[in-house]
């Protein structure tokens, strides 16, 4: 239900008979018996939905703040040691091989390990399921650490969930979180009968006494001695007054000073001579036992000293329970308070702490309308009622996930005999936009930010144009102006790059348009000629492929003067493109058989057992040799030429799995050579893609299933099913990492990675047969080509 209320959704209570679409949820969080806030709260959520909703499985992931862990009932099924990132991963593998239909974190930055709490967001990034996030805290001037975690954590989350209405302002306004993805649901309280409290005044043998309480974890920053100062005020007129303290010192405060403020608080009122009306309970206490506490109160007080306090369970109890409450003007007080269901002091002013409690005890109808609005208010606020809220909202976000034109694809990859789920994103060409300019792609950038002191590359424009060409196949336009702007771009700097004198195309431009060489490497032009072929071959624009022809033709016949047997595959792969628009073009043929021929011969020369392959080591873009092969063999009729091809790809997947089921591509630093260890890192981008494209070939043409499942497992690589757990594809940016180093991934985003990306992921969408309607129903394309001309990095926005 939407309120009138323009920033935030609230959920009601759903249809109890309708079909849940959730099956299993797993809370994260604090659990009982570990002593905080947040423990009761997760245990008390995951306890009422269980009750409400006895069909769906429902349990908990409890992180430890200790070695020992807690003894905890049967509902937390995994446990976290909150400083260990790897177990993190660990919880992330085990939530997505069980099967989760959804997650629901409560988070607040104290209990997760890491800078601000940064290692849950390993977690997080790892699940293939919905995440509905429950904020405890609400920052309204956060240091860079918090900032940067809560706008990964904001951008993870599919639901963000707060417990008041001014959290969910701030959260709009601080976060820049969209009003549409906030659900505004109260925090729970158990549904207690409204008493006197004279019943159960004779528990704690203050019968007959007029008794404030104060409950909740000791430290500093609760305001109690501003209570125990008011004291010596209120007791001249109502010596029979009695202030109850009950709880523990927390554990982390306990740790770090021991019982100093207990001891401070107790000394404060001995030197007041109020010890005999302050009675502290030293003691964390049940459920029912709190329920007896706050009964026998007459005035509840939460003193707390930190106005940015943006919920707290004991005020949401003892409203619940319709207490007369004094309380200082934090966020969530002035909330709940308002309407005359409370009175407000200033902080840290025991004069009006006085005044109030003195003007309630003075005025017991004015109290008892007090207490009346407080408890008929809190109706909504019991934990049936939340629960299905919660409920609610976990059933929007599932279908939010099925059903968005922007949401995930899903399908299975195996990892080893388990099953893990690999999400296919959505298309996001910000940064190819970016990196784009009115001369072509550049070729590196910081972070995310092209360097333009690095220039531009044939080889990193020929990879564009392929995109750009397979993106027109993708969205389906014919025709298309904003994409065919694109193409023509990087056509135009293909062009640009060959030089007639002497065939050869030239690969490093500098930002100033100069060329750093007259020659190129041979695998650039080997790219150059792929580009071109794919243009030929699967281009609409009839006027680019006239352009595409009449630079193929100038520039194919060098090949054969190369010696790089990568840079014969790209050629390869452009021929096989080229013959699908001119089949029969003779001369084109027999270059194409000439390259073909020469793979195999290497590959007769170097094979051996256990070692299926052209040369005596594997080093770079490797799987696009035996896709070439394979290629070359199908239009050639040697079926001999396909086997080989077949037999060294699969070889190559074999060697590039992973124990643990990863797709693990040979690493930069010392590749792979015939009798030595592979190298396990710099892993590439590169090799993901060239391998996504090559086993779909495959699959393409034999229907087997193990080619699509290796495809599937080559692209899981960039989404973070690989040696690190990292995810190489950033969401936020539309960009790739440039690889994984042993212990991270690299923070820049270059044109190479970035097209590795979305060059897998548009053929893979192309595979799935996904016809993206959002992308050619946008009316952004217009600002964005222009935007990435002018190098406005700030208002590009998705396709």
């Amino acid at each position: 239900m939407i309120t009138n209320n323009p920033h935030v959704i609230v959920y009601y209570l759903m249809d109890m008979n309708r079909k849940l679409t959730v099956r299993k949820i797993a809370l994260i969080g604090n659990y009982l018996p570990r002593q905080c806030g947040i423990a009761t709260f997760t245990t008390d959520l995951c306890e009422s939905i269980a009750t409400q909703y006895p069909e769906v499985e429902t349990f908990a992931v409890a992180m430890n703040d200790q070695p020992a862990g807690y003894d905890y009932p049967a509902r937390v099924r995994f446990e976290v040691p909150q400083e260990d990132i790897k177990m993190y991963q660990r919880t992330a593998d085990f939530l997505n091989l069980n099967d989760v239909d959804l997650v629901c974190l409560q988070h607040e930055f104290g209990i997760f390990g890491g800078k601000a709490g940064s290692h849950i967001l390993t977690l997080l990034r790892d699940l293939r399921t919905p995440i509905v996030t429950t904020l405890h805290t609400i920052l309204t001037n956060p240091n860079p650490d918090q900032r940067l975690l809560m706008t990964e954590l904001m951008q993870l989350s599919d639901r963000v969930i707060v417990m008041s209405q001014r959290g969910a302002t701030y959260l709009q306004e601080i976060s820049g979180v969209p009003r549409e993805k906030i659900d505004l649901i109260p925090h729970g309280i158990p549904d207690v009968p409204f008493v006197d409290p004279s019943f159960y005044k004779d528990k704690f043998d203050v019968e007959g006494k007029q008794v404030l309480l104060t409950f909740g974890l000791l430290s500093p920053n609760k305001g109690i001695e501003n209570v125990i100062s008011a004291l010596p005020g209120v007791l001249e007129r109502y010596p029979d007054v009695v202030y109850m303290v009950l709880g523990n010192t927390h554990p982390h405060v306990k740790i770090h000073e021991g019982e100093r403020y207990r001891h401070s608080l107790e000394s404060l009122a001995r030197e007041l001579g109020v010890e005999e009306n302050v009675i502290f309970y030293d003691q964390f206490v049940s459920l029912d036992e709190l329920v007896e506490f706050i009964g026998a109160a007459d005035i509840y007080i939460t003193p707390y000293l930190n106005p940015d306090q943006i919920v707290s369970g004991t005020l949401a109890y003892t409203v619940g329970a319709g207490k007369a409450v004094v309380s200082t003007p934090y966020w969530y007080a002035q909330e709940l308070l308002a309407d005359e269901r409370g009175k407000i002091v200033p902080f840290g002013d025991p004069g009006a702490i006085a005044t109030q409690v003195l003007f309630m005890l003075d005025n017991e109808k004015e109290r008892h309308a007090i207490r009346k609005r407080a408890y008929l208010h809190a109706r909504d606020m019991i934990w049936a009622k939340v629960a299905q809220q919660y409920m609610s909202s976990f059933e929007r976000t599932i279908k939010e996930r099925a059903n968005s034109p922007h949401g995930a694809f899903t399908f299975p990859v195996e990892k080893n005999v388990r099953e893990k789920l690999v999400e296919i994103p959505p298309m996001n060409l910000n940064h190819l936009a970016r990196m784009t300019d009115d001369t072509g792609i550049l070729q590196h950038a910081v972070f995310h930010l092209p360097n333009y002191d690095e220039g531009y590359t044939t080889d990193d424009n020929a990879r564009a144009l392929v995109l750009a060409v397979l993106l027109d196949r993708l969205m389906n336009r014919d025709g298309d102006e904003d994409i065919s702007s694109f193409t023509e771009r990087y056509l135009s700097f293909v062009w640009h790059a060959f030089n007639p004198e002497n065939g050869r195309f030239r690969n490093f431009l500098g930002f100033d348009r100069r060329w750093l060489e007259e020659v190129g490497s041979e695998d650039s032009h080997g790219r150059a000629l792929w580009s071109l072929g794919v243009v030929l071959g699967q281009s609409y624009n009839e006027n680019l492929k006239g352009v595409a022809a009449s630079l193929f033709g100038q520039a194919v016949s060098t090949t054969l003067e190369f010696s790089s047997p990568r840079a014969w595959a790209f050629a390869l792969l452009g021929i096989y493109e080229y013959l699908r628009r001119f089949p029969g073009d003779r001369a084109v043929i027999r270059f194409g058989e000439s390259l073909a021929k020469r793979l195999i011969f290497l590959y007769r020369k170097t094979r051996r057992p256990s070692w299926y392959w052209f040369e005596d080591v594997v080093t770079y873009n490797n799987p696009t040799i035996p896709h070439a092969l394979f290629l070359a063999g199908h239009w050639m009729g040697r079926p001999g030429m396909t086997r080989v091809a077949v037999e060294s790809l699969r070889w190559l997947a074999e060697i590039q799995t992973s124990r643990r089921g990863y797709f693990t591509p040979v690493g930069n630093k010392g590749f792979y050579r015939l009798g030595s260890e592979k190298a396990r890192f710099d892993q590439q981008p590169i090799e993901a893609s060239a391998m996504v494209s090559a086993c779909l070939e495959v699959y393409r043409s034999t229907g087997e299933a193990t080619w699509h499942q290796e495809a599937q497992r080559a692209f899981s690589w960039f989404l973070g099913q690989n040696d690190l757990g990292l995810p190489v594809y950033d969401p936020t940016t539309g960009g790739c990492r440039d690889g994984l180093h042993p212990d991270r991934a690299n923070k820049n985003q270059g044109a190479e990675s970035t097209l590795a990306f979305l060059l897998s992921l548009t053929e893979m969408r192309l595979q799935m047969g996904t016809l993206y309607s959002d992308v050619r129903k946008a009316k952004t394309h217009p600002d964005l080509i222009a935007a990435a001309s002018a190098r406005d990095q700030g208002e590009i926005r998705p396709w």
